[in-house]
């Protein structure tokens, strides 16, 4: 097992480069991604980072050259032979071949596009412009670039012993919540933490931690290095980023309120089984269902991901029962702000009603709270999104109203094409 404290000591970051491979991503990026290249391979987006947490000044603690040798590093990678073969030959929710060969030619000719940095009032503003397909690519590592340089940052003045017993203080933190997870009967849980993530070898940790502690119960990570490496499930379905950018090339009011379900009926093309998950939040859970077609009832489950998940979960259940659906056979995956504390609340609450999963993220690998002077090491809440789709912008709306993001005059549009009355405002940690 590595020595991460002396790893962090030795400063080597062309040893530890922080994002290592295209694959060190998320899968549900590479299905979406093919999707992409399939239907709409032309639409020209751009990505940008936001960070909502804006009493950490990024541009302050992070030096612009080591930032942008990262960033630099990353254009330089491409799919090595051993992980297209895994691409190509392994098998991804029961299926082989889950990639095409034509994506997959495309996949290994790949290099990431340019990007754009700029320091604006403390911050970093990182965008990313060009094909879709492409672009989309930066999210995962961009993101995983500035969390782990910001904690890079923190760690750089600690000694030696204060690295190991900082580290060993976090592999005891989380040691403890797998101990209170593991009590709970028929458990599903995956590790959904790469885009927030301390570092790339504490998720790595972390990740060997949950498979040892949790054994059946552990299913999966989202990371396709780490399961490819770890011979573990590759764990992810379809992101909000593919009904934002349907909806912002919607031509008219009607068009954007049937673009939710074309992103759907997309994907209903292309997988089935535990693919099928339907993301409901962008413009409002509530309307979403509300207006949904009859054949999406019948798809395998839901992921929450904003708003109050109990709520969520309670709505979706509602729902499959009056389209004649049995919700004991459904899945609900749970994704948001999730802790050992949300996770047995919620299981205790739907376990034996519905099937249960969970996406652990941030608080899995990134969980340094009060570990720091200063609570230096806390995680905060960092996103890279599409912002504009052949130069109209992105909206979204999400169930709880801190989380929107678009223009003004955009959101008040959405709101009412989609139906969205007030909302809860609930605090976004992470």
């Amino acid at each position: 097992m590595v020595d991460i404290a002396t790893r962090v000591w030795n400063h080597k970051w062309k040893i530890d480069p922080i994002v290592r491979s295209l694959i060190d991503t998320d899968f549900y990026k590479l299905l979406m991604c093919q999707s992409i290249l399939r239907n709409k391979p032309d639409t020209q987006v751009t990505f940008s980072l936001i960070n909502r947490t804006k009493d950490i000044r990024l541009a302050e603690l992070i030096d612009e050259g080591e930032l942008r040798e990262q960033l630099d590093h990353i254009r330089s990678l491409s799919l090595s032979r051993g992980e297209s073969t895994w691409m190509r030959g392994n098998t991804f929710y029961g299926k082989r071949s889950m990639f095409s060969p034509e994506f997959m030619d495309w996949f290994e000719d790949l290099r990431l596009p340019p990007y754009h940095l700029e320091k604006r009032d403390g911050q970093y503003e990182l965008t990313f412009e060009g094909a879709w397909p492409e672009v989309m690519l930066w999210e995962i590592p961009a993101l995983a670039v500035l969390m782990e340089l910001r904690g890079r940052a923190v760690l750089k003045d600690m000694g030696r012993f204060e690295l190991q017993v900082l580290y060993a203080r976090a592999m005891t933190k989380l040691w403890e919540k797998v101990e209170r997870l593991r009590t709970l009967p028929d458990l599903k849980l995956a590790d959904f933490g790469t885009r927030r993530r301390h570092s790339f070898l504490w998720q790595d940790w972390c990740v060997q931690a949950l498979t040892e502690g949790l054994g059946q119960a552990f299913v999966g990570t989202s990371n396709c290095l780490i399961a490819k490496n770890r011979d573990l499930e590759a764990i992810g379905t379809n992101a909000h980023e593919l009904p934002m950018v349907y909806s912002a090339l919607a031509g008219d009011d009607a068009e954007l309120a049937r673009a939710p379900y074309d992103v759907l009926a997309d994907w209903h093309e292309e997988h089935d089984g535990n693919l099928r998950i339907i993301l409901p939040d962008t413009y409002g859970t509530e309307g979403f269902l509300k207006n949904a077609p009859d054949w999406l009832a019948g798809w395998t489950g839901i992921r929450i991901d904003s708003g109050d998940p109990a709520e969520g979960a309670e709505a979706a259940i509602r729902w499959w029962k009056a389209r004649g659906e049995e919700p004991a056979t459904k899945l609900i995956i749970f994704s948001d702000g999730l802790d050992e504390e949300k996770i047995i609340e919620l299981h205790s609450r739907f376990a034996g009603r519905v099937r249960v999963s969970f996406g652990w993220g941030t608080m899995l690998t990134n969980d340094f709270r009060g570990l720091a002077a200063g609570d230096a090491l806390a995680p905060f809440s960092l996103v890279c999104k599409a912002v504009s789709a052949n130069g109209r912008p992105t909206v979204k709306l999400s169930d709880n109203p801190n989380k929107a993001m678009g223009p003004v005059d955009e959101i008040t549009r959405y709101k009412r094409v989609f139906g969205v009355g007030e909302q809860e405002a609930l605090e976004v940690v992470v």
